[in-house]
Formats: C-alpha cells, sequence, structure tokens
C-alpha cells in the first residue's frame, strides 16, 4: 500500500502553544512553528474525545498504561493500509498508530521510541544490557539473545513491544520474534526485530481547540476568504440557479458557510438515499433551524431496493448505489425545480486522487443540468474542523462517534472496522442490512461466511467506476 501525495503537507506545530498549525507562523504568540512529518495523504484530523478513549483503551491493553495525557490535543491521521491504520499525532509528533485486523476484530498498537515522551509502558517491553544499547538505539539492530537483561512476562510472539534500557529509557519499538517463555529458554537468536521510523519530536503540553483556532486565525481568514471569492466569480460567470449540495458531512457545511458569506442564503440540495444515518437526518433539520437554510431533499431513492433485488448489493468495485440513489435522483430533482443550477460541492483534494486531479468547476457527465464547482479544494481535513469550531458550526454529531466521513450507513467503501464499530453500535440500522444481504446469499448459493467477512463489498465478476463524488 503505497502512500500517495495528494497535495502538500501543511501540518506544524507549535511547542509554545503546544497546538497544530496550518502556517509557518503561530498567529497567536508569533513563534515559529515546525513541520510535522505525516506520512501522505497527510489530511490529519482531530481526534474526538472516543477517539482519545480508543487510544487509551487499546495501549492501557497493551501496554498497561493509556498513551494520550490528559488536556493534550491529538490529530488522526489514515494513512494506506489494508483495512484501516490511524496516525497518532500528540504534542507535535507522531507517538505511534493503530491498526485494524478484521479477522480478530481488533485494534493493535504500533508504537515509535517517541511515545515514551507521553507514557510508560508496565507492559510488553524488553530491557536490554547497556552494551547492546548503542547498537539498538543507534544503529537500529535488532534485540538478540544474549544482550537481553529481562523480558516482561506478557511478551508473545508477534507482539509490539517496547526495548527499554536498564534505567528505564526507551532505545526503540519493535516485533517480538519469540514470547517471554521462550526468550528465557533461547541461548542465542532474534527476541525483537527493531524497527526504524522516520523520526519526531513530541513536546508534550495541554492545550484547547479554542486554543488551536486562535493559533491558526491568520491563516483560516486566508482561507476563507479565498473561497468566498471564488464562490463570488463562479456565480458571476455563470447566472444559474446557485445551490449547495449539501450532505450532513463537514465538508459540505464548511461549503455551506463559505457560500452564505458570498452569496447570503442559497437552497441546499439534499439527496434522501433513504440509507443515511438517523444522526445525518437530525443535521440537516439543524441546519434548516440554525440557519433558515431552504433545504430541497429528493425522493426517498426506492429505486435503491429495486436494484438490489436485481442486481444484489453495491459493491467497491460495481458501485451502482451512487447514481441510483444520488445522482439520478439530484438531476431529476434539479430538471423539475430550477431546469438547471450552479450547485457548490464540499470536494478537497486530500481526499482521493480522482479528486485532486479533478478541476475546480466541472460537470458530472450523469447530472447535465447540474454544473459543480469545489470553493474547498485546497483546504486539509483540519482546516475544516477549525472552521467549523471557530464558526461554532453544527456538525453531524457521528464524528463523535469515531466516524471520520459521513455516508450511507452500508456503504461498500467502508472499511471493516467502521463496519463492525455500526454493526456494534448502530444494530438496529445494520441488522435490517443484514437481512438483506442474508436472502440475496442464499438466492445466490453463496458461502456462509459471505457476509460476516465482508465479502459482499467486493464484486467478483466486475469492474464498475467509483462515480464522482456528490
Amino acid at each position: 500500500m503505497h502512500p500517495t501525495y495528494l497535495g502538500r503537507i501543511l501540518l506544524r506545530w507549535c511547542d509554545r502553544c503546544h497546538t497544530p498549525v496550518l502556517a509557518k507562523t503561530c498567529a497567536a504568540c508569533g513563534s515559529p512553528t515546525r513541520e510535522v512529518p505525516l506520512t501522505p495523504p497527510g489530511d490529519a484530523r482531530p481526534a474526538f474525545p472516543a477517539d482519545i478513549t480508543l487510544i487509551n483503551d487499546i495501549f492501557c491493553k497493551h501496554f498497561g498504561a493509556p498513551l494520550v495525557p490528559d488536556g493534550h490535543l491529538v490529530l488522526l491521521n489514515k494513512v494506506p493500509d489494508t483495512d484501516r491504520m490511524e496516525e497518532i499525532v500528540v504534542g507535535g509528533g507522531i507517538a505511534g498508530s493503530i491498526r485494524y485486523i478484521p479477522q480478530e476484530r481488533r485494534w493493535e498498537p504500533i508504537p515509535r521510541p517517541e511515545a515514551a515522551r507521553l507514557f510508560l509502558p508496565t507492559r510488553r517491553t524488553v530491557t536490554v544490557d547497556d552494551t547492546a544499547v548503542p547498537f539498538i538505539r543507534d544503529q537500529g539492530m535488532s534485540v538478540l539473545r544474549p544482550g537481553v537483561a529481562s523480558i516482561e512476562d506478557h511478551v508473545a510472539k508477534g507482539d509490539e513491544v517496547f526495548i527499554l534500557a536498564k534505567d528505564g529509557t526507551c532505545i526503540g519499538v519493535g516485533r517480538a520474534k519469540a514470547g517471554a517463555g521462550e526468550a528465557r529458554a533461547m541461548q542465542k537468536g532474534q527476541v525483537v526485530r527493531s524497527r526504524r521510523n522516520t523520526p519526531s519530536v513530541i513536546e508534550p503540553g495541554a492545550a484547547t481547540w479554542q486554543d488551536a483556532i486562535l493559533s491558526n486565525a491568520a491563516v483560516i481568514d486566508q482561507y476563507e476568504a479565498e473561497a468566498v471569492n471564488f464562490v463570488k466569480n463562479v456565480a458571476a460567470a455563470y447566472p444559474l440557479q446557485p445551490t449547495i449540495s449539501y450532505s450532513g458531512g463537514k465538508d459540505s457545511l464548511a461549503t455551506f458557510l463559505v457560500v452564505r458569506k458570498a452569496l447570503g442564503n442559497v437552497p441546499l440540495l439534499f439527496a434522501d438515499t433513504g440509507l443515511e444515518f438517523p444522526e445525518t437526518y437530525a443535521n440537516v433539520d439543524a441546519m434548516e433551524n440554525q440557519y433558515q437554510a431552504e433545504v430541497v431533499r429528493t425522493p426517498t431513492a426506492e429505486k435503491f431496493w429495486t436494484t438490489l433485488a436485481r442486481q444484489g448489493p453495491p459493491a467497491v468495485n460495481a458501485r451502482w448505489c451512487c447514481s441510483v440513489c444520488k445522482l439520478l435522483p439530484v438531476a431529476a430533482t434539479i430538471r423539475s425545480t430550477w431546469g438547471e443550477c450552479l450547485s457548490f460541492i464540499g470536494q478537497r483534494r486530500y481526499e482521493s486522487l480522482s479528486r485532486a486531479q479533478s478541476d475546480r468547476i466541472w460537470q458530472n457527465p450523469i447530472v447535465k443540468v447540474q454544473l459543480s464547482a469545489a470553493p474547498i479544494q485546497d483546504w486539509t481535513a483540519l482546516h475544516v474542523w477549525l472552521y467549523l469550531f471557530r464558526e461554532e458550526a453544527p456538525y453531524n454529531r457521528l464524528y463523535e462517534h469515531r466516524l471520520d466521513r459521513i455516508g450511507c450507513f452500508m456503504c461498500p467503501s467502508s472499511d471493516m472496522a467502521l463496519i463492525h464499530m455500526i454493526e456494534t453500535d448502530f444494530a438496529g440500522l445494520w441488522n435490517g442490512w443484514v437481512n438483506e444481504l442474508e436472502s440475496w446469499r442464499e438466492a445466490q448459493g453463496l458461502p456462509e461466511d459471505w457476509i460476516k467477512t465482508g465479502a459482499w463489498r467486493i464484486r467478483e465478476d466486475t469492474h464498475g467506476k467509483e462515480s464522482h463524488h456528490h
């Protein structure tokens, strides 16, 4: 899984304010900021309390102590992996990652040595003799049996471990090649395979998101002004009815705020797939109440169920759902309401390669009556969140429930980490979907574990194209 740059990585850190900053200078204290070495695409987002609880639970279970100290700002950066992996940014450095293992339905921590600036592991540690320290710490050599002073009882083969010197300082991290009992019985051989990462600096310190807004005041003003200007120019160049494609997600909310400042209130176009989370419908209602926004809803897509009965469930490589539930109903609604329109859409380059390569103004081949424009094309997720926090906008509460993107609850493009969470926390929604899948599985004579393993998300016999985001 090769990381791809979709745009410049803009994340930096102010060590005086202990905040993430998207500029070379902190607007709050004037200090120069330093780069945070994110893995690309580098679209880091704020960790909400539920995210931090998850991280701390994983580290407690594995290493005997929570990673993140109280009051510290944390960012999560999704990196390419077979299912889901998140880099954890605390104190301006990468403290490690958490990685989901779908077959075992569990998260595993993958720490970096810098994590020891934040907490002291009490489990899964391997202590080495002083003579071995420089080889492991400075040259990244693996831990060999003769160099081991002691090994903590919980270490099992394949576990992630911290490598410590006798005085308790962390000199490295890696994966155990032998469990505690086996390692103690060995005379020679490799006990831990060390891992080298891009080094980063962690400076612990507490701060709030309010502090982060102040640290980024100038850059957020600048990005907002550019986007507002873009909206005004596009609206002047194309005298069509302006609208906002609203999904209930953070990007369409930021787009709404920008368009409202440029043009005043314009109608929101909400594609009601009938497959949204209740929180998303609540968010659309909140927009109507808080901003007196006019919401034009597409008729709920009944056609999803008839297509499902005919073609089977949508899959990552056969996403018929987007055109059936969103694009075609949107096209019909635009035709009957305005004839044609200009839609401002919350598309951003950091989301995917196709979006990074997209023009800022385009026409979807399926929705010819809609001209689309992307005011926040060059914003990162952190620009969006700082803007929403600053504007006190009513964002979708699902983000506080560890979702990083908002869409249909059973989207086949979701990773298994998310699907397992929805299965547990939104059982009512999920069980209904499983019943539909079960009917199709039985009719097609598919294997017993077709649903459980997530195989329903991949179509064996077809190669569909990702439809353009709405």
